[in-house]
């Protein structure tokens, strides 16, 4: 039995969701408008500001979908309604990020300056020098473009040094004992 899955997604006012004949959800809201194509087995219903979606068997690929088109629904949901967003901490000693138009500059310890480009319905956001906040509407933009972000410098284990997530903790290593 799906828990996720059989839980109801509540529609918001201002929420429009519209379900096409090849199983195309789209939803509209105030921040935009995100489609989501669905498995042909899973039924989505929608009945007084509240939608369900059911599977046609037990098989376990259906089991496995029911979950997720649940959630991926409900994201898209949020996502036009509230949006989402990441924040990332850069630390180090003349680690600093900045905006320039669209670009996020990135100073990061290596000889160069590393830009990056917005993708489309992504904004990025830099708070002093050393905060980074990326917002969307779609959940899973926001949190590649925030992994992207991470990559360019991980945080290292034995200093911290790095871009990490707001929320992150990193656990620091001990260095050589130097006993002999």
């Amino acid at each position: 039995m799906s828990r996720v899955g059989n839980a109801p997604v509540n529609l918001p006012d201002g929420v429009d969701i519209k379900v096409s004949g090849d199983n195309v959800v789209t939803v509209k809201g105030p921040k935009g408008e995100l489609s989501q194509e669905i498995s042909k087995d899973i039924n989505v219903n929608i009945e007084d500001k509240l939608l369900t979606v059911t599977r046609n068997s037990d098989v376990k690929e259906h089991r496995s979908l029911h979950g997720l088109s649940r959630a991926l629904i409900n994201n898209m949901v949020i996502g036009v309604t509230n949006g989402f967003e990441k924040k990332l901490e850069i630390v180090g000693v003349g680690y600093r990020a900045a905006k320039q138009g669209k670009k996020l500059v990135l100073n990061l310890g290596y000889s160069h300056p590393i830009e990056m480009e917005d993708p489309d319905g992504i904004e990025t956001e830099v708070d002093g020098t050393n905060t980074i906040i990326v917002k969307g509407i779609d959940k899973q933009k926001v949190g590649a473009y925030a992994a992207n972000i991470r990559e360019k410098r991980s945080p290292e284990p034995y200093k911290g040094k790095g871009v990490r997530y707001a929320d992150e903790h990193v656990r620091i290593k001990e260095g050589k004992s130097g006993a002999s």
